[in-house]
């Protein structure tokens, strides 16, 4: 899917658009996907591939993180870095991303002062520089079905934190709803009917169903499933 930039300015008062953010994925790597037990673990990969490609679609700023890659936590999902190729997750120690220079460089970079941010654990990697980041002046909008931890308990807890700090919880949806804002803004429209088909649920099972049934247009047609050439034979 490649970004569209036909799409009308929007007004703000207080909302989220494509024109006064910045998205950062933090630490979407195996090793803490593993650890994660309060939410299911694809849907965490299928909410963030959503959001991803929304940013992609409305051409938002995104900065991508990780954290001691090869000595404990692994590459980047290959599917968020599939919607990103060109982009290399900036590679920390920290835990917290707001301790890097080089993080916190990038996101002042944008010049952008509301940050959409999700990423692994809630607790440590999500909360820390929602508080450090708005700490210093930044708005932080925490994307909470994309962020996972350990246990439910300091899930909760850390999204208590973030919020009595300041943060405002909300979902990969409800941000790609609110950089839309308008269907007869047709520029983004297919884009994002697209993601919602693919990664919406009921939501995008109904989109079909009024499609086809309801107005007549004909069924989607999804790309053909390829079998990789290098698929190992099953014995």
């Amino acid at each position: 899917m490649s970004k569209t930039t036909d799409r009308p300015k929007l007004s703000e008062k207080g909302l989220l658009t494509p024109d006064n953010c910045v998205v950062t994925l933090i630490d979407l790597q195996p090793q803490m996907l593993f650890g994660v037990t309060n939410f299911d673990r694809q849907s965490i990969i299928n909410n963030n591939l959503a959001l991803a490609k929304a940013v992609k679609v409305f051409d938002v700023p995104v900065v991508l993180s990780t954290v001691e890659t090869k000595s404990f936590s692994g590459n980047f999902w290959p599917q968020i870095q599939a919607v990103f190729p060109d982009r290399v997750p900036i590679e920390r120690s920290s835990m917290n991303s707001w301790d890097d220079k080089n993080f916190v460089a990038a996101i002042e970079k944008t010049g952008r002062k509301k940050i959409v941010l999700a990423g692994l654990w809630t607790e440590t990697c999500v909360a820390l520089p929602t508080i450090q980041a708005m700490h210093d002046g930044f708005e932080v909008y925490v994307v909470e079905d994309c962020c996972g931890d350990v246990s439910q308990l300091a899930h909760e807890n850390a999204m208590k934190r973030v919020i009595q700090a300041g943060a405002k919880p909300v979902t990969s949806l409800s941000v790609m709803l609110e950089w839309q804002r308008d269907w007869a803004s047709r520029g983004t429209y297919d884009a994002i009917m697209d993601i919602v088909k693919n990664h919406c649920g009921a939501y995008g099972m109904g989109v079909e169903y009024a499609y086809t049934m309801v107005h007549g247009a004909p069924a989607t047609r999804f790309p053909e499933y390829i079998i990789p050439a290098t698929a190992p034979t099953h014995k």
